[in-house]
């Protein structure tokens, strides 16, 4: 899960060697994603209205649903 994240997020941006991915347990067996960018490709990642991070967190749900995972992304 880690890796798809981190290789959505790697495309959208212009320094994807800046792009890192940590974890953490939530609340409700709920992992919860933190994604790190560059403070430069922070709008790249967010989009308009936050349409692309609905999308990268649409994609995430989707791919955990398939894992019998329940996750969460937040974008730092």
């Amino acid at each position: 899960m880690q890796d798809l994240l981190k290789a959505i997020a790697s495309g959208l941006v212009e320094k994807p060697e800046e792009v890192s991915v940590t974890t953490e347990d939530g609340e409700n067996g709920v992992i919860v994603y933190h994604l790190h960018v560059a403070e430069d490709d922070m709008g790249r990642v967010i989009g308009k209205q936050g349409r692309i991070a609905k999308a990268i967190r649409v994609v995430m749900r989707a791919a955990a649903t398939r894992n019998d995972m329940k996750v969460m992304v937040e974008i730092d």
